[in-house]
């Protein structure tokens, strides 16, 4: 059995199904429930002359074909990675955990179901087959190491979307931090004319200042004093941080 992803593979998912493969001395039986890109690539190289005289070669031909798709998905996952982490360290927010999350749930998916695959080829080959020759069990050896490359680089990615994510998610919170801290020093500053605006707004009498004709520049000017009082206790905690 062997996983591999549908012909149309756009980073989804549900994009990957599941290939069977019965194997004897002189057939290969295949069988899927939807097209697969190395099935496909598989097929266009035997259409235009490549050749294949056992069907370990066939096997090892179609398990180099799902290393290259792979390879190639790891690729298109890498520039977007690059795009995303150029945007980040340029100060560009445009993209949202959600974005990186999904691009590494595919490949967590893809790793999950093609890590056990190496695993099995090198059951095989220390106890191989009698009908197997020397040189099908050198290729298969040599498939299984570039498909055991291949996860190991998806591993990598995958940490470093982690990571990215973890950057883009400090970066929210700093920027969130920032602006309750300024929403917090406007409210400071705007208390001294809500109080007083407050208190002789109430309709009572005795209101200080009520008849004066200077107890508007007055109210004013304690008004000014206290934010400018505000002002010089902000600055000198901001130092002593």
């Amino acid at each position: 059995m062997v996983n591999d992803v549908l012909h149309g593979f756009a980073f989804d998912p549900a994009d990957i199904s599941t290939l069977w493969l019965h194997v004897s001395p002189r057939l290969i039986i295949s069988a899927r429930k939807k097209p697969l890109k190395s099935v496909d690539r598989l097929r266009h190289s035997v259409q235009h002359g490549a050749l294949i005289q056992t069907p370990v070669e066939l096997l090892t031909h179609l398990l180099r074909d799902q290393a290259d798709v792979l390879i190639g998905i790891v690729r298109d996952a890498v520039s977007k990675v690059d795009v995303i982490e150029d945007d980040l360290l340029a100060g560009r927010l445009n993209y949202k955990r959600e974005n990186l999350g999904g691009l590494r749930r595919v490949l967590v998916r893809l790793q999950r179901l093609m890590a056990p695959e190496p695993a099995a080829l090198f059951r095989l080959l220390q106890r191989p087959t009698s009908w197997m020759k020397e040189v099908d069990i050198q290729d298969l050896r040599q498939s299984s190491e570039e498909f055991s490359a291949v996860l190991v680089d998806m591993a990598s990615l995958q940490e470093r979307i982690k990571l990215l994510q973890e950057e883009i998610a400090a970066m929210i919170n700093e920027k969130n931090s920032r602006s309750l801290y300024i929403l917090t020093i406007v409210t400071v500053l705007a208390l001294p004319i809500n109080i007083i605006a407050g208190l002789f707004g109430m309709n009572v009498g005795g209101i200080p200042f009520a008849e004066d004709a200077e107890g508007f520049w007055m109210v004013v000017s304690l008004v000014a004093s206290l934010t400018v009082f505000l002002i010089w206790m902000l600055v000198r905690a901001n130092r002593d941080k």
